[in-house]
């Protein structure tokens, strides 16, 4: 039977393109119950990953049949409490919501974090999900403790947030990455009385607007800036292919900061800024038809070109938001991109198999290929953001 499909598949890409086909294809997926039945299988895997990770640790991937773990100072781990939260709200297994409250209690010394950027990762990732599910204030008060220490890395010389401490390579280092961070000060601004931390997000994504984009509205890894004069020294990268090149989980995280921020202010600038970063992605030559981004948009393609399910989950998640503010065919066109992802990560190409990979839900991310970092294997966040997606496909587009 399966070799009868992939016939008539092919006889299609004939005559049909591969795109068109795929678009059919998922119009008979029931997402319903691929939602529901992807929570069910993170729930039996995450129980298997936390059995796996001792108390003290958090999971950071899975490598040549090895869990590797981190401490809690590692920039990835808050996704993992923050994905026991996204399981139990919707699941209602009270096995995963102790496994949550547990790491949360070993997560809870970060809010006072200022060795990077990252705060915004560690502590409303999964604080965030813990305070939104459960109402409980002192969810809230660490949220507001870790703002707070967050917003000390802001540096007025620059207008920005500086993400890594200053080392032999960069002066003052910017990474788009830092985007995503600002949802944690945005949120605690518009849940107090107190525009300062807003305000400093606002200043951030300006400058990250202005100085990150080129004119195809792609984006730079890395900004450099003379912490003195607040010029810029240089712009690169440090996980794509070249300084030039659009390292794909980068496009991805501008794509989500900049909606999230026209979330948090309706500011038109954030909208059309997170429209273009979409135009570029979906227009990309290098964008394969399953919508699964090669690790970089501009790596030679070739049989062996690594895929990056995390930038996939990532984009999935930020175009079902993005949708919430467009209209037409260009909201249809988020929507069935991101429809598109889900259905391909939920397949077994991406999907681990029940007991694999130590518990994770997700393979074949790339963490730091030029670094030889977490090539091809499990990641974190790449979980976290697919269940994320997940939930906002069924809460706004069932």
């Amino acid at each position: 039977m399966q070799r009868k499909r992939n016939y008539v598949i092919f006889i299609l890409m004939m005559v049909i393109p591969f795109n068109q086909i795929m678009a059919q294809e998922n119009k008979s997926v029931n997402m319903r119950q691929l939602i529901k039945e992807n929570f069910q299988f993170a729930a039996e895997q995450y129980k298997l990953l936390i059995n796996n990770t001792p108390s003290d640790k958090m999971p950071r991937t899975y490598k040549d049949g090895k869990l590797l773990t981190s401490g809690v100072d590692w920039w990835t781990s808050g996704f993992v409490p923050g994905s026991l939260w996204l399981i139990y709200e919707n699941t209602g297994d009270a096995l995963i919501r102790s496994e949550a409250e547990k790491k949360l209690q070993i997560e809870e010394p970060m809010k006072h974090y200022t060795g990077n950027h990252d705060i915004g990762f560690m502590i409303f990732c999964s604080f965030g999900n813990a305070y939104r599910i459960t109402h409980d204030a002192k969810y809230k008060a660490v949220i507001d403790t870790a703002a707070a220490y967050q917003s000390t890395r802001y540096k007025p010389s620059i207008h920005a947030i500086q993400s890594w401490n200053r080392t032999n390579k960069f002066q003052c280092p910017v990474i788009i990455d830092n985007m995503m961070n600002l949802e944690q000060l945005c949120w605690v601004s518009t849940n107090s009385s107190d525009r300062k931390y807003i305000n400093i997000a606002i200043e951030h994504a300006n400058t990250t607007m202005k100085n990150h984009f080129r004119n195809d509205y792609s984006s730079y890894h890395v900004v450099d800036y003379d912490i003195n004069s607040g010029s810029v020294l240089k712009k690169g990268t440090h996980q794509g292919l070249s300084d030039s090149s659009a390292w794909s989980r980068g496009q991805s995280w501008a794509l989500y900061g900049y909606t999230m921020m026209y979330r948090y202010t309706k500011d038109e600038a954030y909208l059309k800024q997170a429209s273009h970063i979409a135009d570029f992605i979906l227009h990309h030559t290098n964008l394969p038809a399953d919508r699964i981004p090669y690790w970089d948009y501009n790596a030679p393609v070739t049989d062996t070109t690594l895929r990056d399910a995390s930038a996939a989950s990532v984009m999935a998640s930020a175009f079902l938001e993005l949708a919430q503010y467009s209209n037409g065919k260009q909201k249809a066109e988020y929507i069935q991109t991101a429809k598109q992802i889900l259905i391909t990560l939920s397949s077994d190409r991406y999907r681990s198999r029940s007991g694999e990979n130590a518990g994770f839900v997700l393979k074949h991310s790339v963490g730091s290929l030029p670094g030889n970092s977490e090539v091809d294997v499990p990641l974190t966040y790449a979980d976290y953001y697919f269940l994320e997606a997940l939930k906002r496909y069924r809460d706004w587009y069932l």
